[in-house]
């Protein structure tokens, strides 16, 4: 369940008992959502009343409606024309190489108030602030870091990331409905560079990325890549049959 205020009238709590088997991963992307007429059965209520909170679930991204069909659980938006999420450890053992995790700091901290994007994701609450290094075979691979919110997230303050890679950690355990990526080549400045056990200054893909749950900002990750190790691919088919 999330943490928002409790409903106060019958929509809401409709809203809000949707809204929830959605957010849980309970209704998967591509659910059919029970009609109007059988969500009105349910909660003996009019016909209008379920359909106005089937209609703000609409206006939040959650759920798609398809004339004559139904409505169904929306699937996750991507801004990104090359790039799913990465799960950085399932990547490294598709490779045939050895995962490993370097926990290099945590901390519990307040958003910087100086920081506009940091304070809309701590949503009132404490971000989570860590700083990994993932390893293939034993050699440096990516350098992240990224933010929790724990308003959103509250149990990634119990998890245990010195074993479980914070990415596959969320990726397992907290459904999204939306993901911007930004992507970028930057050259790895003195402290990059001696963390990834590279030259200074060596070519690098950056990828900055945030991720939602309905409203809930969840978290906000940067990545940097030494140049070699990491590649992005596309497939794209013609639109419309051309």
């Amino acid at each position: 369940m999330t943490d928002r205020a409790e409903p106060v009238t019958l929509h809401e709590r409709i809203r809000a008992e949707i809204e929830d088997r959605i957010l849980t991963g309970a209704w998967k992307p591509g659910h059919r959502i029970p009609y109007e007429h059988e969500l009105t059965a349910q909660f003996g209520c009019a016909r209008m009343t379920v359909n106005k909170a089937i209609a703000s679930l609409v206006d939040a991204g959650l759920i798609v409606r398809r004339r004559r069909v139904g409505s169904f659980v929306a699937q996750p938006r991507i801004h990104s024309a090359v790039l799913a999420i990465p799960d950085i450890q399932g990547e490294v053992t598709a490779r045939g190489a050895a995962y490993g995790l370097r926990l290099l700091s945590r901390r519990r901290r307040k958003p910087v108030h100086s920081r506009p994007d940091e304070l809309k994701l701590a949503g009132g609450g404490d971000l989570l602030a860590l700083r990994c290094l993932d390893l293939s075979d034993g050699w440096p691979f990516a350098l992240e870091d990224r933010q929790i919110s724990l308003a959103a997230v509250p149990e990634a303050d119990a998890a245990d990331f010195s074993v479980s890679p914070p990415g596959t950690w969320l990726l397992d355990h907290v459904p999204w409905t939306e993901a911007e990526h930004r992507i970028a080549a930057v050259n790895a400045d003195a402290e990059t560079a001696r963390l990834l056990s590279i030259a200074e200054g060596a070519a690098c893909l950056s990828l900055e990325r945030r991720t939602w749950r309905g409203e809930r900002h969840i978290t906000h990750v940067s990545q940097v890549f030494p140049g070699e190790s990491y590649d992005l691919i596309a497939r794209f088919t013609p639109r419309g049959g051309e």
